[in-house]
């Protein structure tokens, strides 16, 4: 049974994402000139960014900006940009030429919507638009320069990991649990690391409280993708908003593809554990980010 500490932070946890969600549909409406594209790249374009998902990884841009004691409008330029990497990403993971996807968020995806030529480009669009935003933010020259480098490594990485997860090239000398790891690690879990890296970039964070937002970001971002990938097997596409089943119909390399189901959730526990532990080095500043990984932890779209 769950202690009543722990319900009050995914209660806590629940709200900051309700709250921060708002936030950051503001931001990402506000930040950009969309008047600039041609009327059908913007509607394609604010279709694929507006309007949906749980806005994870830009609330712990904001969030982990505010637990080393920065202020919000630092980081907001750079929590708008990573947002647009993410969604970039998932407009072209969708795409046929990659996971088929015709549902996302709970409507259709933007290739169905728009057709594939304005989901490529739209797609094109918010990964350049993404730079862009940290290039005219409010953060000082050399935390710009940081926080590209930080972005780029993180979209590198993503990539890296959509190869692996699509195309192959995994080592093969490797165990298939650690081929699994080595997915997830880039796939899902590189920009949530780099969300958490970005605010702390942002917020001016020590060494010590940077090591700290690293470590907490590599387990949220394991830990996610493994709830990810139990979900796929125990939820319906209504309830998730996407479409569940196919991991194992096309022989993915899951969590449940290599471990028993309850050996995946005992990882989830040990990843929660552990990112509540680096949060907790942060000190009172890190109760938000303690609430997110027990909302993150429990989970069921």
């Amino acid at each position: 049974m769950e202690s009543s500490h722990t319900m009050n932070q995914v209660e806590d946890g629940h709200k900051l994402l309700a709250d921060g969600g708002e936030r950051v549909e503001q931001l990402l409406a506000e930040s950009i000139d969309w008047s600039r594209l041609p009327d059908h790249l913007a509607e394609a374009a604010q279709y694929g960014v507006l309007g949906g998902g749980k806005r994870l990884r830009p609330i712990l841009v904001l969030t982990c900006c505010s637990a080393v004691s920065g202020r919000e409008v630092d980081a907001a330029a750079a929590a708008t940009a990573l947002e647009l990497v993410h969604c970039f990403s998932l407009v072209h993971d969708d795409l046929p030429a990659l996971d088929d996807d015709e549902l996302r968020r709970g409507r259709p995806t933007l290739h169905v919507h728009s057709g594939e030529p304005m989901a490529i480009l739209a797609g094109d669009l918010m990964l350049a638009m993404a730079f862009g935003v940290i290039a005219t933010g409010p953060c000082p020259p050399n935390v710009r320069v940081s926080l590209v480098e930080e972005l780029a490594t993180g979209t590198s990485d993503m990539v890296a990991g959509q190869v692996y997860d699509t195309i192959g090239g995994l080592p093969v000398d490797i165990s298939p649990l650690d081929q699994v790891r080595l997915v997830h690690r880039n796939k899902t879990g590189a920009l949530i690391r780099t969300a958490c890296r970005m605010g702390g970039l942002c917020g001016g964070a020590s060494p010590e409280a940077m090591a700290a937002l690293t470590q907490y970001g590599e387990a949220m971002g394991l830990m996610f993708q493994i709830v990810d990938d139990l979900l796929d097997i125990t939820q319906s596409a209504d309830h998730v908003g996407k479409a569940t089943g196919k991991d194992a119909a096309l022989g993915k390399r899951t969590y449940p593809a290599v471990l028993a189901e309850s050996a995946c959730q005992a990882e989830v526990d040990r990843l929660r554990d552990k990112a509540t532990t680096a949060a907790k080095k942060l000190g009172d500043g890190g109760y938000p980010l303690q609430c997110l990984a027990e909302v993150m932890a429990v989970r069921t779209r």
